[in-house]
């Protein structure tokens, strides 16, 4: 069986155009040695390989509280008509964990999954997620520069419906399926933001992903790298180190690394940017059910020692919230913004023998000094918080990371102190 580490968010599942995302994830393929012209003749069987992958895999060995062999029981003493049937089945047996994250994709849903890891997506932009404990559609935030985000749709929105389909009780697959689309076509969401509803139509378009894009600010303390950084994929960690370099190269005096509206992505990949910061120090643990699997630590080979700031906000979740936990915890960077999403679990993402595929939670991470971030997300040293109307006019006026958005202006502040008095980063107190 071979594997490899793939993006997130899942739930968060999926990128989706707009992108479901959830957490750190990892793909592995040919989960079964059977093959599919034995699984058409008897979808039984692939009903059963997937409660034997939550058997072996999953995160929590009570199965929240399910009696998880009663569950194989029931499930496999029923008949099976055909695929549909046995997919349907699976659906249910699933939700018996009450674990969104862990979730039955079918072939269709699957290969969307592969596309959202190319690079370009066909939709509005959105980033989802959904909330454990309401099943509420919930947006992570707008990709920049896409129709979403031109729209006004914010962070921490509520989908509501899609094109008159009410999203309760929706499968965040489902709701992918129905957000996705040809480019020219239109779609409208009816969203619920601080008890009122709005609706957007908007026209699905071509999406290309630039994860790192980065921009030297003159300052009156000197040049600062601003570094914004969308998602972690394949290619984040080669962009970060051209980033790093090229600012490195024209004499900034330190950095502001944007990660705000960051879903992230790719485990490997924000371990990797983490040690082109970090001197020393662990960056991340991961924790399954038999204990702690594994730690990863920096390598003793960073790309700058300058000052560092990182913004962070609702919508910097998983991989995000691993590479400033990790800036934070070692006191190698200031947090400034507004609590981050949590979410801190790890899912496993499997293909099966007909080409449907399977999320499961595996393992759940800690940041260096021990937290566990689900749900509580991490705290910034420097809280500044903005209003829906600011949040709107930054968007619009495409002014992210400029002196006319608040949380950027604090940084800076933050960052040319620093600078200024020549004293080593401290953060605030983690509670």
């Amino acid at each position: 069986m071979t594997h490899q580490y793939w993006p997130r968010q899942w739930a968060r599942g999926v990128a989706i155009g707009a992108t479901a995302t959830a957490a750190v994830g990892l793909l592995a393929t040919g989960a079964g040695k059977q093959s599919w012209a034995s699984l058409k003749e008897s979808p039984k069987q692939l009903v059963d390989e997937v409660w034997q992958l939550i058997y072996r895999d999953y995160v929590d060995p009570s199965f929240n509280k399910t009696n998880w062999k009663q569950v194989r029981q029931q499930y496999l003493s029923r008949e099976y008509s055909s695929k549909e049937e046995a997919y349907k089945a699976i659906r249910e047996m699933l939700e018996k964990l009450g674990d969104p994250y862990t979730r039955f994709m079918d072939p269709k849903q699957f290969a969307n999954l592969r596309v959202d890891t190319s690079g370009e997506l066909h939709g509005v932009g959105i980033q989802l997620a959904q909330e454990e404990k309401t099943d509420r559609l919930v947006v992570i935030a707008p990709i920049e520069d896409t129709p979403a985000a031109r729209a006004g749709i914010l962070a921490q929105d509520y989908i509501v419906s899609i094109d008159g389909r009410s999203t309760k009780g929706m499968d965040i697959n489902e709701a992918v399926s129905l957000i996705r689309g040809k480019p020219g076509t239109t779609v409208t969401l009816v969203i619920e933001r601080g008890g009122q509803l709005l609706t957007f139509t908007l026209k699905r378009e071509r999406i290309e992903l630039h994860a790192v894009r980065h921009e030297v600010r003159e300052t009156p303390a000197g040049k600062v790298g601003y570094i914004r950084m969308t998602q972690f994929n394949a290619n984040s960690p080669q962009d970060m180190r051209e980033a790093i370099r090229k600012l490195e190269s024209q004499g900034v005096i330190g950095y502001i690394l944007d990660l705000r509206s960051n879903p992230g992505g790719l485990l490997q990949a924000s371990i990797e940017i983490a040690r082109m910061w970090m001197e020393r120090g662990t960056i991340v643990s991961t924790v399954t059910r038999a204990g702690e699997a594994e730690r990863y630590e920096a390598s003793r080979r960073p790309l700058t020692n300058r000052p560092l700031v990182v913004l962070v906000d609702g919508g910097s979740a998983s991989a995000s919230e691993i590479l400033a936990g990790a800036l934070q915890d070692n006191r190698r960077a200031v947090l400034v913004g507004t609590k981050t999403f949590g979410k801190g679990l790890v899912q496993s993402v499997r293909e099966l023998q007909d080409g449907s595929g399977v999320a499961i939670t595996i393992a759940r991470y800690l940041t260096p000094s021990g937290r566990d971030i689900n749900k509580e997300g991490i705290k910034p040293d420097v809280e500044i918080s903005l209003t829906d109307e600011q949040r709107e006019k930054i968007i619009r006026d495409r002014a992210i990371g400029t002196p006319a958005d608040p949380q950027f202006a604090r940084a800076l502040d933050v960052l040319t102190d620093i600078v200024r008095k020549g004293t080593p980063i401290q953060r605030g107190a983690v509670n």
